[in-house]
């Protein structure tokens, strides 16, 4: 299971800080991923972290301004959200890859086995 929090309401230039919060399963064996979706839009991944969180990958879209950290004793992974603009509004997912290698890091929604119910980002401009 995955729940995911700490959405809302931000002004263009603002910041924010999702977490997602695993259990059930053993979430250090786990890549784990943040992903997005706009309305009339397909999911589109945002970042990622490897199993140990040594790791990262991010859109070219976000680079720079996002930053995705594990804790792996407490199961939460977080997305820092920094410099947000209007374009960045979505609902955003986290999801784990229970079955990825060790220094692998999937940015495809396929490669995903479990899912967390997303959180609404909006950002105003």
């Amino acid at each position: 299971q995955l729940q995911a929090s700490g959405g809302g309401l931000v002004q263009a230039g603002g910041s924010l800080r999702l977490s997602c919060a695993a259990s059930g399963w053993s979430f250090s064996r786990a890549a784990m991923g943040w992903f997005r979706q706009a309305p009339g839009k397909e999911r589109e991944f945002v970042a990622a972290t490897s199993r140990s969180g040594g790791s990262t990958r991010y859109a070219e879209s976000v680079k720079g301004r996002f930053t995705v950290s594990r804790d792996n004793a407490k199961k939460v992974v977080s997305l820092q959200m920094d410099n947000l603009k209007p374009e960045d509004t979505a609902v955003y997912f986290c999801a784990a890859d229970v079955n990825a290698i060790l220094s692998n890091i999937p940015v495809t929604t396929r490669e995903y086995d479990y899912w967390g119910q997303g959180t609404q980002v909006t950002v105003s401009s």
